[in-house]
This record gives structure tokens, sequence and C-alpha cells, in this order.
């Protein structure tokens, strides 16, 4: 048996965990073997004269694990699909655990080796007891939602939440949930005649639905029950009240309505780290007055306390320092105000952020953006007037110098200049030449026509 996901050889065996035949960690790809045990005394033999231990744990829908005996002595390995007793018929499961590992697990569920909950494996999975199971999977979905609708129908307060059918597809377990009694003898009827097979009703707790169901929790992981939780312990507020942590449900509660389970993972921890701590209920007696306790920070052994005439303060206090006051009210002595004992300790200075280069700081963005944008646009029109006026006289003299410039960098253009101005003189002056011309041939016509009066004169 391989995985698909990690990938195999041509001989079956996978190539990430390199178990020589067995998943090494039996969730790979399929969400369904989310309480799997490696079994790590599956490459060591037995001493000579014991035999193999011939119970086995066989896996089913949604992590359900219950213990098969090999009766028949057959040859069985991990990852084997095998057909095992039921009642009535027989169930399709997957071998998740063979050897001596099943003992210890037998041990933790308190299951003896002669115990009548034990049935026994038929024969390994046949290719048509394969079809008929997988078939029998395929219709759940369908199931479940119309086994909703029945439910919203006859009114009952009860909510379906997971529907399982047997390997040989003739049963149907129903998982609900359900807060009082319900009385479901119509809703089996109604099932029987719908689907068609034997109906089975199982009543499931919040938690345990929301193992069967899984999710992801408020931390950003997969749900604790639905991946290796398997014992729900008892969770109380006590809790949360040695954990220094506020009584607000949405945050103490999980998917499942509860409280989290993992409020009692850290609690051994703080219950040794509160046992040097007084009680909170002691009052410490001083100089200026009565002081009552507000509040503690349990790994900086820091308590702060306050008087109960001017509750408007806070001291802070060392744990050296509470335990020293009480020891003085112990022998009947007032101690001196929590002023001067909270002027002993010693505020360790915060070290200021900066970067691999020393640019940027974590309050760069402290500062607000409209202040910026109101100050540059002040600055802006002084600015664009002042560019104005700069290119304004640098533009002047350009202008009067374009005239001469203009025929140095551009041929054409200063031959076609003094063309038109060639042209318009020599326009103006052909038409003086003719005028003067006009007034020559007047003026020698006006002498041609004069007679002399005289000829004296003429000559």
């Amino acid at each position: 048996m391989a995985c698909g996901s990690c990938g195999t050889t041509v001989n079956g065996v996978p190539k990430g965990c390199k178990s020589n035949g067995n998943c090494g960690t039996g969730t790979c790809g399929s969400g369904s073997e989310k309480l799997a045990v490696f079994d790590w005394l599956s490459n060591m033999t037995l001493p000579n004269g014991q035999e193999r231990f011939n119970i086995f744990e066989v896996r089913f829908k949604n992590g359900r694990k219950h213990f098969y005996r090999n009766t028949d002595n057959l040859t069985i390995s991990m990852g084997d699909v095998v057909a095992v007793e039921s009642s009535p018929g027989h169930d399709i499961g997957v071998v998740s655990l063979a050897g001596e590992l099943v003992k210890v697990q037998m041990k933790k569920r308190n299951i003896t080796i002669d115990s009548e909950e034990i049935n026994k494996i038929y024969r390994k999975a046949t290719q048509k007891d394969i079809d008929i199971w997988q078939t029998a999977r395929d219709k759940e979905e369908e199931t479940q939602r119309k086994g909703r609708e029945i439910l919203g129908r006859l009114g009952l307060q009860m909510k379906l939440s997971d529907v399982e059918y047997q390997g040989d597809g003739n049963k149907a377990t129903f998982y609900y949930t359900a807060e009082s009694r319900v009385d479901f003898r119509q809703l089996i009827r109604d099932f029987a005649s719908a689907f068609s097979v034997r109906v089975e009703m199982k009543q499931v707790g919040a938690r345990q639905e929301a193992a069967r169901l899984g999710g992801v929790g408020s931390c950003g992981r997969e749900l604790c029950c639905s991946t290796w939780l398997t014992d729900f312990r008892k969770v109380t507020t006590s809790a949360a009240r040695y954990q220094q942590l506020s009584l607000n449900p949405l945050k103490l509660a999980g998917q499942c309505g509860k409280l989290k389970c993992c409020l009692n993972f850290e609690l051994d921890s703080y219950l040794d780290a509160l046992k040097p701590f007084p009680k909170q209920e002691l009052v410490l007696k001083t100089e200026k007055g009565d002081a009552i306790f507000v509040k503690m920070d349990i790994f900086k052994n820091h308590l702060w306390y306050t008087y109960k005439d001017e509750s408007s303060k806070w001291f802070r206090l060392n744990l050296e320092q509470v335990l020293e006051i009480i020891d003085l009210n112990k022998n009947n002595e007032k101690s001196v105000s929590l002023e001067e004992y909270e002027s002993e300790i010693e505020v360790p200075v915060k070290v200021s952020f900066e970067d691999a280069v020393g640019e940027d700081s974590l309050t760069r963005f402290d500062v607000p953006v409209r202040s910026n944008r109101k100050k540059k646009s002040k600055k802006k029109p002084l600015a664009n007037a002042e560019k104005s006026v700069l290119e304004n006289t640098q533009r002047q003299p350009q202008l009067n110098r374009r005239p001469q410039q203009q025929p140095q960098k551009q041929p054409q253009p200063q031959t076609q200049k003094p063309k038109t101005v060639n042209t318009q003189d020599t326009e103006n002056q052909p038409n003086a030449a003719t005028q003067n011309t006009n007034k020559k041939r007047s003026n020698n016509r006006n002498r041609k026509n004069r007679k002399p009066k005289n000829d004296t004169d003429s000559q």
C-alpha cells in the first residue's frame, strides 16, 4: 500500500517515507486517516517461538476504529482492505495497525483480549466488495440532504450531522445532535421508506460532531479533536481564571460551542508558576492604608496593588516585596507605603527598532499624512509662481534672439526668408522705376511739344 501524494517506485514503495510497502504517515493525501498510528515495530522480527498477535485495528469513515480478530490466520498487513463482521451483514474497512502496538491501543481503550466486543475478519475484500462499498459511500451526501428535508418537515429539534453507510450497503447510521430527548420513531419509518435501508440513529455530543466534521480553529491550524486528540477532558472556566484570561465566551469557545480544549494544555505550567504567589484575597497593611490586589503577571513575577481609599492609581511590586510585606503583617507590623516599594523597581529600557540598514523604523507611519499634504499644498503655489516668473524672464531674451538664431540652425528657412524680403523690395523697386521713367517720358514729351516763340531763343 503506497500513498499517491509522495510518489512511488516501480515496486510500489513510497519515495518519501521509504517504509518498504507501508505509508509512513498514514495521512498522505487523505483526510480520513487523521488518527493514524505509525508502526515503528514493523521492521523488527519476533523472538523465536512467539506467534504474531492475531488482533488488528481496522479504520472506517472519519477515524472510527475497532479491533477485529484474525481467526482464519490470513496474511494481512497494514493498508489492506478487509471485510469484517457486522450486525447485520459485513462491513468494509482498512487495516490501520497490526502487531504488538495493537496491545497498547487496546489497553488505552480498556479492551481486554477476551472481550466479546472484538469481532472477526471474514476475508480480504474482493473487487466486487470494494465496488459495492464505493457506491454506498457515494450516496451518503445525497442521503444527508434528503434526511435534513425530512427532519424539517417533521419539525424535530435535532441536527443531522453525518451519515455513514455500511460496506454492504444494507445499513445506514445517522449521527445527530440534540439538546433534549427526541422521539424519532416516525423519523425512522420515513428514513427506512425513503432510502430502503436499515436505519440506525446514534447521538453524539458537540465535541464529537466537530471532530467528525473537522475545520480550522482561531489559531489558524486544523482542529485538535479532528487530528490527534482522542479523549475529551472536562474544561471549566477555572482554567481560564488561572491563566489570567478574560471570561469572554466568544474568545474562549470553539467551533463546537463549548470551551476550547486547548485551555487545558498549559494549565499545569500555570499552576506550577502560581505556587509561590500569595492568595488574591489577602490584604496588605501599610502605613498609608490597606492595599488590595488588582492583577498579576505570572511569568514576570509582578503584582499590582492599590489602596482601598485611593483606587485610581495602581502600584507595581515584585513578588519578593509582596512576600516581605506579608511577613511584616504576620508580626503585626505595617510596612512602608507602596510608593517607596515601587520606586525600588528598575523598569527595563525598551530597545527601539532598527533594521539592518538603519533607515526605517516602526513609527514611520505614525505621523498623520494630512498635515504633510496641507503644508505641501501651501508651498506649491509659491514655487509655481516663482517658476513662472523665472521662465518668463528667461524666455524674453530668447524670443529676441530667435530671428538671428533660426537661420543658423535651419538652413532652409534662412533661404526662404531673405527671398520674401527681397521680393517685396523688388516688387516695390520696379514700380518706383516705372514711375520715374514715366515722369521722364512725360517731361520729354512736354519738351518736344513746346514751340519756340522766336528762332533766336530756340537757337
